[in-house]
């Protein structure tokens, strides 16, 4: 359906703190060419995010992260995530590429070395929340990788985990990973690491 599809009636703040949800009133078009009777919705208005999967052609090898995340403890799962590189775009005139390399910087101590190669731009919860993730691949020196790091004024406690390619499909395959943006990441690697290295040699 179009956009014209789709009546907002009302938006107001619910709540504003560390993250912000917007309440809507709204009503939207039918299948059966009617409209709906009119929506409460809360949501989660989280903007865009990005994931910067880092690899190491020469050694086939990726620089992945590890971190606290207290929401992944609260739903059961462990409270030290395994992820790739990530982080939020912060102001509007910075293009998510920008933010892809500075965080590969704060959170992994690396640089980038030539592009970044697009993998995908998803939504991470449609019926929940605004969140956008676009997803690289970047070229990396992996034997620069290691340590601990982090915006000390965001308390930030990162600690670096270099991997083989091969181990760190393995361990997504084996639900050893339990996020969405690292497994996408991985999975697509799987799928283009052949093309990748050729076209990174």
């Amino acid at each position: 359906m179009s956009d014209d599809a789709l009546q907002i009636i009302d938006r107001s703040v619910a709540y504003q703190g560390f993250f912000r949800i917007d309440r809507y009133r709204l009503r939207h078009r039918r299948y059966d060419g009617g409209w709906s009777g009119e929506l409460s919705r809360e949501i989660l208005e989280r903007g865009r995010a990005v994931g910067l999967l880092l690899y190491d052609p020469g050694r086939d090898a990726v620089v992945l992260i590890e971190q606290f995340r207290l929401p992944a403890h609260l739903a059961g799962f462990s409270a030290w995530q395994l992820e790739i590189v990530a982080g939020l775009v912060d102001h509007a005139h910075e293009s998510e590429a920008e933010v892809a390399l500075r965080e590969a910087h704060e959170e992994a101590g690396v640089t980038v070395l030539g592009e970044l190669v697009p993998v995908h731009r998803f939504l991470t919860s449609p019926g929940a929340t605004t969140e956008t993730v676009a997803i690289f691949c970047g070229r990396v020196d992996a034997g620069d990788a290691g340590g601990i790091h982090g915006l000390a004024d965001e308390h930030e406690d990162i600690k670096v985990v270099v991997t083989s390619a091969d181990d760190a499909i393995a361990r997504a395959r084996a639900g050893k990973i339990e996020n969405a943006i690292a497994l996408l990441a991985l999975y697509w690697l799987a799928e283009n690491r052949d093309a990748l290295r050729q076209r990174w040699r």
